[in-house]
């Protein structure tokens, strides 16, 4: 008999706020977390907004030393674990460490620090280069430190597969722990790529979008759609064995039940055609969860609001769930995130419990204009209360690669 995997803890990091409450509240109120770069030049670069994460100072919860040598997305990663244990209630002195694991993902991983490096030593030369260097830019440092930060000394990995990243490190997290190798696992992603090199790249590739306007420039699923935003934050989840939370008194939030990964095996960047990987990937989540189609109230799309992903991604769900993809609620809420990379699963994780334990559908905002190839039920603008049970969150990322993960609310 397989173990039953819960949610325990969140903890989050984004434009809209840092910790849970603030968070969902934003998210409820379909609030806005994309703004105008002020954090380097863009005259030279099509893109001009992004959802940055304003007023953090990791030295409110991290050792002032230690943070100095930790980049960007190691100290989002680590901050929000230290809230997610937080709101887990969870005492790491009362448990067995070695059956505690971390999987947090990163998309890209230490850019900034990539790209300061680069500069130093292009000008002061070899010798200045700082000797954290690589432990600063490698993506499984935010794994790496958790783990020493909170001794666990179980499963630590740290999965990578683009924008579908966050969702495989939450996969990966919910198989260790079914299969009997961990009690606890903290999971998520983490990413702080709003740099001038990464926004330089996406946007020669014309996969961010040119809209200066920060109400308007991400628009999943409308019909002028013309590119994702970039956000940066991290959100990381506390998930455990059912018995396990439930000897410790702990909040469940929603379970986990259902995972499934494919390959499009297709194009570096564009999804395969009718989103058959997709298909693929939303069909073995179903049957891992061992339910059928019609159970599924919710889907937290993928949603980037590029006009490839957006169609193919609702021709997927049309195709698999067929009659009842019209009794389906579809919302993306990168609307209002932004798209965080390799966080994007975490976050997007964390929203989607939230909804099955709230009860709230959130909306997808900035919503004006229908597309005829894209035509479900996107909660518009304004979210709305509902009763669901179960619910998918999609994650794709470059290469073909699809994740999603199948929740359900927790009865006890």
């Amino acid at each position: 008999m397989r173990r039953r995997v819960v949610v325990t803890g969140i903890g989050v990091i984004t434009s809209l706020g840092i910790g849970c409450d603030d968070f969902w509240k934003a998210i409820k109120a379909g609030k806005n977390g994309i703004s105008t770069i002020t954090k380097f030049d863009t005259s030279d670069i099509s893109t001009k907004v992004g959802a940055t994460v304003e007023n953090f100072d990791p030295e409110v919860y991290l050792d002032k030393k230690e943070s100095k040598r930790m980049d960007r997305f190691t100290q989002f990663a680590l901050v929000a674990a230290k809230l997610a244990m937080e709101n887990s209630g969870l005492k790491t002195d009362k448990i067995d460490k070695t059956k505690m694991g971390v999987i947090v993902s990163a998309g890209i991983g230490g850019i900034e620090t990539l790209e300061q490096q680069h500069t130093v030593l292009m000008e002061k030369g070899p010798k200045r280069v700082s000797p954290f260097f690589i432990p600063m830019m490698i993506p499984n440092m935010a794994s790496g430190r958790i783990s020493i930060e909170v001794g666990a000394k179980g499963f630590v990995s740290c999965p990578i597969t683009a924008c579908a990243s966050g969702n495989s490190a939450i996969g990966d997290s919910f198989k260790v722990i079914q299969r009997g190798d961990a009690d606890i696992m903290i999971t998520g992603g983490s990413e702080a790529a709003i740099t001038p090199l990464a926004f330089a790249g996406f946007s020669t590739m014309k996969a961010m979008s040119p809209n200066e306007d920060p109400n308007k420039a991400c628009r999943p699923f409308d019909l002028n759609r013309d590119g994702f935003v970039m956000g940066e934050g991290a959100g990381i989840l506390i998930i455990e064995e059912l018995e396990h939370a439930k000897s410790r008194g702990a909040n469940i939030i929603s379970e986990i039940v259902g995972y499934g990964c494919t390959s499009d095996a297709f194009h570096i960047t564009a999804p395969a055609p009718g989103g058959e990987g997709a298909i693929r990937c939303m069909k073995m989540a179903v049957e891992d969860a061992g339910i059928e189609t019609c159970d599924i109230d919710y889907i937290n799309a993928h949603g980037t609001s590029t006009p490839h992903n957006d169609k193919s991604e609702s021709a997927a769900i049309k195709s698999f769930f067929q009659d009842h993809s019209r009794k389906l609620a579809v919302s993306s809420t990168k609307s209002m995130t932004g798209h965080l990379l390799g966080a994007a699963g975490g976050i997007e994780a964390i929203i989607t419990s939230m909804a099955l334990k709230d009860g709230f559908i959130p909306p997808t905002i900035n919503y004006f204009t229908p597309d005829p190839e894209c035509d479900l039920d996107y909660v518009p603008n304004i979210g709305r209360k509902a009763d669901i049970n179960y619910a998918i969150s999609n994650a794709f990322g470059f290469g073909g690669q699809n994740v999603s993960i199948a929740f359900k609310k927790y009865n006890a």
